[in-house]
């Protein structure tokens, strides 16, 4: 079924995987440039793949298994994501050519969270299912 609170978690965080990533930047040049995830295709392409994957598990309710199973695998993409940013910002050593850090980086953050939530729903919708298999 669609209308399950994690219908909107995953659709919150498909929506913040793709649509944010245009209109934040990730960081600011010396230059005063704006570094968005579609300038690398490498965060660009993990960005979509995590937008790709909140997507699918939407319309996987029928198997909640593999629905929770992608949202952990979400979260694990969106961790490695976090961790080339975090790389990103501690291997560039003094002056570097990033200055100033942007909202962007938060965004894998704001989906872990929702995904988590996401997986919390389903989690309980299963146990549900299961107490009820119990008293047939």
């Amino acid at each position: 079924m669609l209308q399950r609170i994690q219908t909107i978690y995953l659709l919150l965080s498909a929506g913040i995987s793709a649509g944010l990533t245009f209109a934040l930047h990730l960081w600011v040049t010396k230059d005063g440039v704006q570094v968005f995830a579609k300038d690398d295709m490498l965060y660009l392409g993990m960005f979509l793949g995590s937008a790709t994957l909140s997507i699918i598990s939407i319309f996987m309710y029928k198997n909640r298994k593999s629905q929770f199973m992608l949202g952990r695998l979400n979260i694990i993409l969106n961790f490695i994501l976090l961790g080339f940013f975090v790389y990103q910002l501690q291997n560039l050593p003094g002056e570097t050519a990033v200055s100033e850090n942007g909202i962007g980086m938060i965004l894998p953050l704001v989906s872990i969270v929702l995904l988590a939530l996401a997986n919390k729903a389903i989690k309980k919708d299963e146990d549900l299912v299961k107490s009820v298999d119990r008293l047939r």
